[in-house]
């Protein structure tokens, strides 16, 4: 039996990804005996993903502040501070940041795609990371086929090239 956790605004382990953004770990799978994770991540405007999909994870996503613009499954979407997003697993999917920055909350069950997430950070050093190495994102994705599987680029480029 798992014990019961109480985390504060701001604690949690706080880890710089690198395909961008600061991610606070709020439960990790072993909090939760691999059920699923969540974290928050502070995202700055025009953040994108690449097109991707968990294979065997779903993924809910909680705007707290801002505006992303998701794509799943080819559809777009503006989502604003209290709304979500319900991606089943094998579904491809991506989003992009709109507003000036954004604070998400991400849950994935189960936990399985947990080891790409961190194989894909770093300790954090600040309190904002806009750091972007994909080589080490595409080597944790490869290294965790059955958390993510990368599609392609992201499918926002005609909004990126906009500014």
């Amino acid at each position: 039996m798992n014990a019961p956790i109480i985390r504060g605004a701001g604690e949690g382990d706080k880890r710089s990804f690198l395909g961008g953004g600061l991610h606070t770990w709020k439960l990790t799978t072993e909090d939760t005996g691999g059920a699923f994770f969540m974290f928050e991540d502070l995202l700055a405007h025009a953040k994108t993903t690449p097109l991707h999909r968990h294979p065997e994870a779903d993924e809910t996503v909680y705007v707290l502040e801002g505006e992303i613009l998701v794509n799943i499954d080819g559809q777009e979407t503006r989502v604003g501070a209290g709304g979500m997003t319900f991606t089943p697993k094998g579904v491809p999917h991506a989003f992009l940041v709109v507003s000036d920055s954004a604070r998400l909350l991400s849950m994935q069950t189960p936990g399985i795609g947990q080891a790409f997430y961190r194989g894909a950070s770093d300790p954090a050093t600040d309190d904002t990371s806009e750091i972007v190495d994909i080589t080490r994102l595409q080597a944790s994705a490869r290294q965790n086929p059955r958390g993510i599987e990368l599609l392609g680029p992201p499918p926002f480029e005609r909004l990126n090239a906009a500014g």
